[in-house]
C-alpha cells in the first residue's frame, strides 16, 4: 500500500485527508497552519514539519491548495517535497491552476525522478466529505492506473484525461459550465420571484426536467433559504475563472458568458464578499433585478 502525504488540510483537504484514513492509508499530514493536522493526527495521521520531510515518509504525495504560486512553494520550495520525494514517487497535485504551470511543474519535478500527476477535483465540500468527487487526470496512464486505488478512496468518478496538464484543461470546462449554470440558476430564481408564483413548488417543478442541473439541486435551495455559507468560495472560483480567460486568450476564443460571470463575482468581491459562498452570485444578480427570491421565513 502507498504511503500517503497530504498537504492542504483546508475545506477540500481537509475532508479527503480523513477519506485517506479511513481507507487505511498510511497518511502524513502538513499544513501551513499547523493547528488544522491537529484533527488528522488525532484520527491517526501523523504530523510532518515540512513538505520536505513529509515527502520523505511518503511514495505519494498530495497536495491541494489555492493556486500555482502556492503549489510551486509547496514542491519546489527550499523546504519543499522536491527536495526530500524519493526517485519514483508521485506528485499529485489536485489543486486547481493553469495547465501551462502543471507542465513546468512536471517537468522539474522529472528531473529528479519524481512523477507527477494533476487530479483537480470538483463535487464541492459535501462530495469531498462523501468520498463522491469526479477527479480528472492528466500524466502517464501508468502512474494514474497505480495511483488509482488512492482516487478511489477519494472520489466516485475518475476519469483519465491525457497527458500532463489534461486534468487541468478538464477542470477548466468543468468551471466555464459551473459558473455559466450558476448564473442560469440566479436569473430564472429571480424570474420567478418577480413574477410572483411559489418559489418551492418551481423549483421542484424544473429541477425534474431538462433544467436539471447539480447548481440547481444544491446551489437553489440555499439561495432561497438565504444560506451563503461557503462550500465553494467566491474568491476562490473568480481564481478559476481567472485562469479559464488567461488561457481562452491564449486560444483566441471569445468567452462571452464566462466573462460576465466573471465580472459580476468581482462586483461582489469589491463589496468584501469573497469568502462567500458561490452561490452569493444571486446577490448581485438580485440587486441588479431590484428583487429578491427567498422562501417564506428566510426573507431576512
Amino acid at each position: 500500500m502507498e504511503r500517503v502525504g497530504f498537504i492542504g488540510l483546508g475545506i477540500m483537504g481537509r475532508p479527503m485527508a480523513i477519506n485517506l484514513l479511513r481507507a487505511g492509508f498510511p497518511l502524513t499530514v502538513w499544513n501551513r497552519t499547523p493547528t488544522k493536522t491537529q484533527a488528522l493526527v488525532s484520527e491517526g495521521a501523523s504530523a510532518a514539519s515540512s513538505p520536505r520531510e513529509l515527502a520523505e515518509r511518503s511514495t505519494v504525495i498530495i497536495t491541494i491548495v489555492t493556486d500555482a504560486p502556492d503549489v510551486e512553494e509547496v514542491v519546489l520550495g527550499p523546504q519543499g517535497v522536491v527536495h526530500g520525494a524519493k526517485s519514483g514517487s508521485v506528485v499529485i497535485d489536485m489543486s486547481t491552476i493553469s495547465p501551462r504551470a502543471t507542465r513546468e511543474i512536471a517537468a522539474r519535478l522529472a528531473q529528479h525522478g519524481v512523477h507527477m500527476l494533476d487530479a483537480p477535483v470538483t463535487g464541492g465540500e459535501v462530495g469531498a466529505q462523501q468520498g463522491t468527487l469526479s477527479i480528472m487526470v492528466g500524466g502517464e496512464r501508468a502512474v494514474f492506473e497505480r495511483c488509482l486505488p488512492v482516487f478511489q478512496a477519494l472520489g466516485k468518478r475518475i476519469t483519465y484525461i491525457g497527458g500532463s496538464g489534461a486534468g487541468q484543461t478538464a477542470k477548466l470546462v468543468n468551471q466555464i459550465i459551473v459558473a455559466g449554470t450558476l448564473l442560469a440558476v440566479c436569473e430564472g430564481l429571480l424570474f420567478a420571484a418577480r413574477s410572483g408564483v411559489d418559489l418551492q413548488a418551481t423549483l421542484d417543478a424544473v429541477s425534474g426536467g431538462a433544467a436539471q442541473s447539480w447548481q440547481l439541486e444544491n446551489q437553489a435551495p440555499r439561495i432561497l433559504r438565504g444560506d451563503f455559507a461557503p462550500g465553494f468560495m467566491v474568491k476562490l472560483m473568480q481564481k478559476d475563472l481567472r485562469i479559464v480567460l488567461d488561457v481562452g486568450r491564449e486560444l483566441a476564443l471569445s468567452l462571452l458568458a464566462t466573462g460576465q460571470v466573471h465580472q459580476l463575482f468581482r462586483a461582489l468581491e469589491a463589496q468584501g464578499l469573497g469568502q462567500e459562498g458561490t452561490q452569493a452570485l444571486m446577490k448581485v444578480v438580485e440587486a441588479l433585478g431590484g428583487a429578491r427570491a427567498r422562501l417564506p421565513g428566510h426573507e431576512g
